[in-house]
């Protein structure tokens, strides 16, 4: 059964955006996301762990950007997150250096 059209994206750019988003977007927040965890627990065990729940963070980011209204504002959000996490990666790295 086909989807109605009328919630579909129009704009070519919107649903550009959206797919790098979701595939790009998503699967940086969710890097950085483990890696600042990484960086004040025990590394090995959140690496280990990051080749399963990496994945099923990554789909569902990529859920998340498929619904949001405006792929701008996702792309926002996505690059916020991104950004907070790697602060946290670098703040882990200076002021806990036991979990390297």
């Amino acid at each position: 059964m086909p989807a109605n059209p009328k919630y579909l994206t129009k704009s070519p750019w919107q649903r550009f955006a959206k797919i790098t988003a979701a595939i790009i977007g998503g699967y940086f927040v969710s890097v950085t996301f483990h890696l600042a965890l990484a960086s004040w627990f025990n590394r090995a065990t959140i690496l280990m762990t990051m080749a399963f729940t990496g994945f099923i963070l990554w789909v569902a980011l990529m859920v998340i950007a498929f619904l949001a209204k405006s792929a701008w504002k996702i792309w926002g959000l996505y690059i916020l997150l991104t950004l907070v996490f790697s602060l946290f990666i670098y703040l882990g790295q200076t002021y806990n250096p036991i979990a390297q």
